[in-house]
């Protein structure tokens, strides 16, 4: 173990690298974060141990967590900035940052935290693209089910955009959490937290269709995890993300004009359109999954843009 005792200090110095490993493992196994989000921070740390390397001129096992001050993080930051990152990645990184020494110091591995009044910069926060319901139609349309990889692909589509389930929900989705009874599924959101998902007509017909045929999508890779998921891949294991994102994308080529093509636009396009069409925003923000009522209210702003768009073509004096 990298861990040293400093005769000076009277205190057990502790390797950052260290410090990393068992941060990452408790986010893992105590706090039951997703795998992206582990990831994403085990980037970001290992990126700013890199900096921290190159200013102190050692190699990263070598640095003490005891040396990182508030400058050392800021300087890291400001060449962040200074590179052209945006602001929302650099967001993250504060985030990543200020969990890592917070775990740090409640673990006594540090006597001060040096990330404790770091200022997250302010996201830049487009607004949310989305797909018109006749693009979506028509796409969903077009899918050829005559085969069962075709019917998959239907169910896929109609399942993102009747129930604004996550890509990352969707690949989890098991057999037995669907009831084909109550038209409804159970997804495991963010966080492991369940929720009850209501499910239209049509996507339920093309569930129903697609796990008439789900067996003959199995092949070599089709093991004990496969044979429970409701999507399988090409080689016949669970569905993957990349594999879906491929598909979606590929189909939203096809029937629409968005300039994001991915399986978030179908997440996107439900909110908006029950908006539009009514729907109290804490029942989206319940059907989403979102913790917070601020993560839903973004659909607010597209609504008034679609409002101001429908004005400014209907409305006889609104333009010169």
């Amino acid at each position: 173990m990298p861990v040293y005792f400093n005769l000076r200090s009277s205190h057990i110095e502790v390797v950052m690298k260290t410090a990393i490993h068992k941060y990452l493992r408790y986010l893992k196994v105590e706090r039951n974060a997703s795998g992206h989000t582990i990831t994403s921070y085990q980037t970001d740390l290992n990126q700013f141990l890199d900096f921290c390397a190159g200013q102190f001129s050692c190699e990263t096992n070598a640095v003490s967590i005891h040396k990182i001050d508030r400058l050392l993080i800021r300087l890291w930051l400001g060449q962040l900035s200074d590179d052209g990152l945006k602001k929302s990645s650099i967001a993250r990184k504060v985030a990543a940052i200020r969990s890592f020494f917070k775990y740090c110091f409640k673990r006594s591995m540090v006597e001060q935290n040096p990330a404790h009044l770091l200022i997250v910069p302010k996201k830049d926060k487009p607004l949310p693209k989305t797909a018109t319901a006749e693009d979506i139609t028509r796409m969903i349309d077009a899918v050829d089910t005559a085969s069962p990889r075709g019917k998959q692909a239907r169910a896929i589509l109609e399942l993102f955009y009747s129930t604004g389930i996550r890509l990352s929900e969707l690949i989890q989705l098991n057999i037995d959490d669907i009831n084909l009874n109550m038209s409804q599924i159970t997804v495991m959101g963010k966080g492991a937290k369940q929720r009850i998902a209501p499910v239209g007509d049509h996507a339920m017909k093309a569930l129903t269709e697609h796990l008439d045929t789900r067996t003959d999508l199995f092949g070599p890779k089709t093991d004990a995890d496969a044979q429970k998921a409701v999507f399988i891949a090409a080689r016949g294991q669970r569905i993957y993300a990349r594999a879906v994102q491929r598909m979606v994308k590929e189909w939203l080529k096809k029937t629409s004009e968005v300039t994001q093509k991915s399986p978030h636009i179908l997440r996107h396009s439900f909110a908006t359109h029950l908006l539009d069409s009514g729907a109290d925003i804490r029942i989206i923000k319940e059907l989403l999954g979102h913790a917070s009522l601020a993560s839903t209210q973004v659909y607010t702003h597209t609504s008034v843009e679609r409002l101001k768009n429908v004005y400014s073509t209907a409305h006889p004096r609104a333009k010169h």
